[in-house]
């Protein structure tokens, strides 16, 4: 394994290889979350890290930084002549991570002063930022007086006065309205486009579709569990682009289907399109009043039962990483199914979405029980006891063998709702303990 930032070829300004990245768990086998990835970066291209949360996006950008080293693999990063930051590099996060008791000059120039850069080089540079990225006037502002979208304009500022060769931005647009989200977007993209900012390339990290197809000249799709480059996607549409121009759509349309793909040595079937197998498959927490929701949604006109991804989350103001999970979820469970970039209702499906309310949670349980092997693990050992009840630290324990405690702690909760829901099992929140005494 090496780190290294030095002369790369001329052609790339990062070159990523082989790339593996397991996090420790104490007394247990570490979680696998990058594997074998392999990136290049060029010079004048924005390029795209899209995937699920999870798929180790972030743990890539943060490696590529320096910031984190990798298990195995290489990661070079161009020095580039005459840039006199330590290695070329700067961040943009999620978070616009201000220091609330400085002001929006003395947050921009915290980078130069680390630096050594003298005072008045450092007024002078901080100022020029804060103009290119359209907060003149608020240099003597606090972070608590300024919108979300211009304390991010900020972190942007702070990232662009140190004059790195390369941008890295782990989701900048995540944390905002959509409104102030696209505003802010826009601006970046005529700064880039009109040459105005003093850097090579963007790397950043999204899990927007539309977003990536806005932004990128490439895009890098990420698989989950762990985090694998399944497909790497050019864009050769013009800038600007336009949303409801029909090849952007048919773009979109297609990473969606790229998306939701399983591949068989992987994923088989009979676990939708979540990892693992057994106790092994991590879930999400979703709510039953979502799952039903989004099956009276598919049930109802102008869907009759079948719906396209991409229309669907338009339509619902859902991103991907959003939409995905709750989909993949019905199909886990035999409510819908999903091919390529469309979603229909099976028959238990529609079953469910004209059903009335015990109905529904009889036909829940059924499928529950039949296809989410935890849920049916809880009832078989609470079936198996005298008492009825067992400890909820069992089955976390159990999930941890074979995931990371966060991941084991959502999966549980989100069995204990459908559960409940179900009427399969009780949960009592005080003793943390399961039962079968009066269910619901």
């Amino acid at each position: 394994m090496s780190t290294a930032f030095a002369q790369t070829t001329d052609a790339n300004l990062v070159e990523v290889r082989n790339v593996k990245h397991v996090y420790g768990k104490g007394g247990g086998a570490g979680l696998l979350v990058l594997e074998d990835v392999d990136l290049t970066l060029r010079p004048n291209e924005i390029v795209g890290l899209l995937g699920r949360s999870g798929s180790g996006k972030s743990t890539l950008l943060r490696t590529i930084s320096g910031l984190i080293r990798p298990t195995s693999g290489t990661v070079v990063v161009k020095d580039m002549p005459g840039d006199d930051t330590a290695h070329g590099v700067a961040m943009v996060f999620q978070s616009f991570a201000l220091f609330p008791w400085l002001t929006v000059q003395q947050n921009v120039e915290l980078g130069l002063e680390a630096r050594g850069v003298g005072a008045e080089e450092r007024r002078t540079r901080s100022l020029a930022a804060i103009d290119l990225i359209g907060l003149d006037g608020f240099e003597n502002a606090y972070p608590k007086e300024l919108s979300g979208g211009m304390r991010q304009r900020v972190g942007l500022a702070r990232a662009l006065v140190v004059q790195p060769s390369i941008l890295l931005m782990d989701e900048p647009f995540s944390a905002l309205d959509v409104l102030t989200a696209e505003t802010l977007r826009t601006d970046l993209l005529d700064l880039w486009v009109e040459g105005r900012m003093p850097i090579r390339s963007i790397l950043m990290v999204t899990h927007n579709i539309e977003e990536a197809v806005l932004m990128c000249d490439r895009i890098l799709v990420f698989s989950s569990n762990p985090g694998r480059v399944i497909a790497e996607i050019k864009v050769d549409l013009p800038q600007p682009r336009k949303r409801l121009d029909p090849a952007f759509r048919a773009l979109v349309d297609d990473i969606y289907a790229r998306m939701t793909a399983r591949t068989a040595a992987t994923q088989p079937a009979r676990d939708g399109a979540f990892p693992g197998l057994g106790l092994a498959m991590a879930l999400p927490r979703i709510s039953t009043n979502t799952l039903a929701g989004m099956i009276e949604t598919l049930a109802a006109s102008p869907y009759e039962g079948k719906a396209e991804l991409p229309s669907l989350a338009s339509e619902l103001m859902l991103e991907a990483d959003e939409l995905l999970p709750i989909a993949e979820t019905l199909q886990l469970m035999r409510f819908a199914e999903i091919e390529g970039r469309v979603i229909r209702l099976t028959p238990a499906g529609r079953r469910y979405a004209v059903a009335e309310v015990d109905a529904r949670k009889q036909l829940f349980a059924q499928q529950l029980l039949a296809y989410v092997p935890l849920a049916a693990h809880i009832r078989r050992v609470l079936d198996d006891r005298a008492a009825r009840q067992a400890p909820a630290r069992r089955f976390r324990d159990e999930l941890e063998d074979f995931m990371s405690e966060d991941y084991a702690e959502e999966t549980l909760d989100a069995v204990i709702t459908w559960g409940r829901y179900a009427e399969v099992f009780a949960f009592h929140d005080d003793s943390d303990r399961f039962s079968l005494d009066d269910p619901g």
